[in-house]
């Protein structure tokens, strides 16, 4: 076997003998679901009245370890579909009656992470471990002593095939490796990640805040927080108005006619629509602004000397997600987003491919994360709009731009959009996982449906390409990671706070005096600086600050007040302790502010 279908066959398998486990330990419950998933497992059970707790995951691995020990052989057996369905009725398993049911009568599950999806035959595959038998088209190993290490790691709430008017189930994951050595060091990494939550940090240093009166999924920014999705916002617009992108600005709400000829209504028009009552228009809050674009494109006649126009803007929009499915800034309804849309003749699409990989490649170089690319094709199907010939061409010219820009890329037929190729880019973070940040994504479909043209060097009408790109893509997705990314120790140029005065005494006038006059001469060089004139021992306001994660903190004491140098004490990641000037220390800030030094 391949080591990855080995492990994969591991992780199923372990799956299966957790529910042997419960099984043993629990009457009457209810099996759903059990796939191997990346780094592990998890089975979908319903427990009846009874709440899994922690106490009860000890108990569970006690009894798969004691199954494991016995190194009972897995046996596959097969059994006529009919049958199966009379096997599950009769063993009370519903849920598993309600999947063959589908199989017998569709012929496949068509849900994603079933594990019994067969297509289309008359019979399906059992495994048995001793006296528990499940359904399953495998693979296992061949005994449960052949499973690797794992540990239970969580319980969470999921609703029986993702949709939330079935059943809640009880999901039980588990992290399964080849050895010992593998699963600790993910344990590790696991623990590493809870500090680095992004939902935990934004708390602690008082980023963002959510409301059940604004809704679920509708983050509000804090003052600390709203510098840091600025300061993004604004890089990510620099960057691009380097390229010629220049800025517009477009309305938060729109007919649904502008929807229905883009064909966006189709997928979004059931979220967010509004009626005017006045007017008595339909109105939909926007999901996304390319079509808004397309209409200052047309806004006028335009000749092939215009080509390329770059338009630029950082907009809020806004998409009904499922309350199960939002999750602190990663998926959220209100999503900010620094959009960017370029018009141009097809002997353009190269050169503004490749201006845009460099903008992409400037901005994560910067902030010390890892790109990979994944060239998105489309295949031999029917699905894609536009001609053929064109997207074959297009897709040379976007391998031709990685290879030139020096892209770890990997190409993958049948993942492009139905109007055209892309890139999309995944970033690696410090903690090694990775996610999907950036698109470029060519369009062949919403000029011709808008009707746009411009007129050649001939004198005829030609239909533009259209290009859609954004750097960070969703930006409170993109913070999401870069909190993560950086465990909240923000370089100087973004840090909410970028230099804290402490005060050794609150009491001492002369002393009081000086902090504040250096707070102005700070402030009004354009530093983002606070003073901490609290009761507090300077031990506590130093902690304080420390756990804040300002980069930059002086302690200011008598010692201060009659000498010429300023004591600066740094954060760990940035070096070490110094003395300067305040002339010294403000060309220092705003050198490595002006410069986004890592």
């Amino acid at each position: 076997m391949k080591n990855e279908d080995k492990v994969f066959a591991m992780r199923h398998s372990l799956a299966h003998i957790m529910a042997a486990a419960v099984s043993h330990l629990y009457e009457n419950v209810k099996f759903g679901v059990g796939p191997s998933v990346e780094n592990g497992f998890y089975y979908d059970i319903d427990f009846g009245e009874t709440k899994i707790t922690d106490a009860d995951l000890k108990k569970i691995d006690k009894e798969m370890r004691r199954i494991i020990g016995q190194k009972i052989e897995i046996v596959r057996s097969e059994m006529p579909i009919d049958d199966a369905v009379k096997w599950a009725k009769k063993a009370g398993q519903s849920y598993k009656t309600e999947l063959l049911n589908d199989l017998k009568n569709r012929g496949t599950t068509a849900v994603a992470g079933d594990d019994i999806a067969e297509n289309g035959v008359d019979e399906v595959s059992f495994y048995t471990i001793d006296d528990f038998v499940d359904l399953c088209r495998g693979p296992h190993v061949a005994n449960t002593g052949a499973v690797g290490a794992f540990k239970l790691i969580r319980i969470s709430g999921a609703y029986w095939r993702g949709d939330e008017k079935n059943p809640m189930m009880q999901r039980i994951y588990g992290a399964a490796f080849t050895t010992k050595e593998e699963l600790n060091e993910y344990l590790v990494r696991m623990e590493e990640a809870k500090k680095r939550d992004h939902r935990r940090l934004g708390k602690e240093l008082d980023l963002f805040t959510f409301s059940d009166l604004v809704g679920a999924g509708l983050p509000m920014f804090t003052p600390r927080g709203t510098v840091l999705r600025d300061e993004f916002a604004k890089y990510s617009v620099e960057l691009r108005q380097k390229a010629g992108f220049q800025l517009v600005w477009t309305p938060h709400i729109t007919k649904i006619d502008l929807y229905k000829k883009s064909g966006h209504y189709a997928k979004f028009g059931e979220g967010f629509m509004v009626e005017g009552q006045v007017s008595h228009d339909s109105f939909m809050m926007k999901p996304m602004n390319c079509p808004h674009h397309t209409q200052i494109f047309a806004s006028k006649p335009r000749t092939y000397r215009e080509l390329p126009i770059r338009y630029m803007e950082v907009t809020t929009d806004y998409r009904d997600e499922k309350t199960g499915e939002l999750g602190g800034l990663s998926r959220v309804r209100s999503l900010t987003q620094d959009d960017s849309h370029v018009f141009c003749r097809h002997d353009q699409i190269e050169q503004e491919f490749k201006q845009i990989v460099a903008i992409t490649q400037e901005l994560y170089e910067n902030i010390g994360m890892k790109l990979r690319a994944r060239l998105s094709y489309r295949d031999d199907s029917d699905q894609y709009l536009g001609d053929a010939k064109l997207w074959e061409k297009s897709q040379k010219q976007i391998r031709k731009v990685a290879d030139s820009n020096g892209l770890d890329y990997f190409e993958a037929e049948g993942e492009a959009a139905f109007y055209g190729p892309k890139i999309d880019f995944m970033a690696l973070d410090a903690l090694g996982r990775e996610f999907q940040v950036s698109t470029v994504q060519l369009d062949f479909v919403q000029p011709e449906r808008f009707g746009l043209e411009y007129i050649d060097d001939s004198g005829a009408a030609v239909c533009p390409v259209m290009i859609h790109y954004a750097t960070l893509g969703s930006i409170e997705r993109f913070l999401s990671i870069f909190i993560e990314h950086t465990a909240g120790k923000f370089p100087v140029w973004c840090a909410p706070e970028q230099l804290r005065l402490i005060l050794v005494k609150n009491d001492d006038k002369n002393l009081t005096k000086f902090a504040r006059d250096i707070y102005s001469q700070i402030k009004a060089a354009g530093i983002r600086v606070e003073l901490d004139e609290s009761n507090e021992s300077v031990g506590k306001k130093i902690r304080n600050c420390e756990n804040m994660k300002v980069p930059y903190a002086v302690v200011l004491g008598e010692k201060e007040v009659m000498g010429q140098k300023l004591p600066l004490r740094v954060r760990a990641d940035l070096g070490g302790p110094e003395e300067l000037t305040l002339s010294k220390l403000l060309e220092k800030i705003i050198d490595e502010s002006k410069t986004r030094a890592r």
